[in-house]
């Protein structure tokens, strides 16, 4: 998401009447002003390629340090603490369900315990602060949405930020469910009528649209 961002600021116009290449100002606003076109480089050349590539030379294409140093980075982060919020609504969400959580950790106990859970608290007032001062920006009008977009109301804009979250968990969490169910046999993929209606989908003659 960082790296997103950032890529994001890079591409975005320096003023409203900035002018490129001559453009129309609806094509501006579209390419420029919105993003398309930083979304689609970004999406066609930073994304997709990389990933269609990936999943079919895997081991080649995490033969390099950068991969190693990327995992290095990644173990550094969920070591640290920061993400561990998450763990807890993985608790919450298995309990309510009545389904354990699968893993090869041993329970944790004594030291091992404190130290997860401590962490758990820390990365709570981390995400409850991070919360804190972005629904304030919001609701003071104090982002670059009133710049952008300034007859968006305040509260709309407070919507379409948890409402736009929402979608990128969802679109993250359906990349995670599509590999996983993929080693599951067919017998044992649930009968919900979408879960069922998005597995024949997915697995529609060789897989081709996994």
């Amino acid at each position: 998401l960082l790296v997103v961002f950032v890529i994001n600021l890079c591409g975005a116009p320096t003023s409203g009447d900035a002018d490129v290449l001559g453009m129309p100002g609806w094509l501006k606003t579209i390419f420029l002003d919105v993003g398309l076109g930083m979304i689609i480089f970004t999406c066609q050349l930073g994304q997709l390629t990389t990933q269609v590539n990936a999943s079919h030379c895997m081991i080649d294409f995490i033969n390099n340090y950068f991969a190693l140093f990327t995992l290095y980075v990644a173990m550094t982060i969920e070591f640290s603490g920061i993400m561990h919020s998450s763990y807890l609504i993985q608790n919450i969400l298995s309990v309510l369900s009545g389904k354990p959580i699968q893993t090869n950790e041993e329970p944790k106990t004594g030291l091992t315990f404190a130290f997860f859970w401590g962490r758990v608290i820390m990365s709570l007032a981390i995400l409850g602060f991070s919360l804190a001062v972005i629904v304030a920006a919001l609701f003071q009008g104090k982002t670059q949405m009133v710049n952008k977009y300034p007859g968006v109301p305040n509260g709309v804009s407070v919507f379409l930020f948890f409402f736009l979250c929402s979608i990128v968990g969802m679109l993250e969490g359906m990349q995670i469910a599509f590999f996983a169910v993929a080693k599951l046999p067919a017998n044992e993929r649930g009968t919900s009528l979408f879960g069922r209606k998005t597995c024949e989908l997915l697995f529609k003659g060789n897989g081709q649209n996994l």
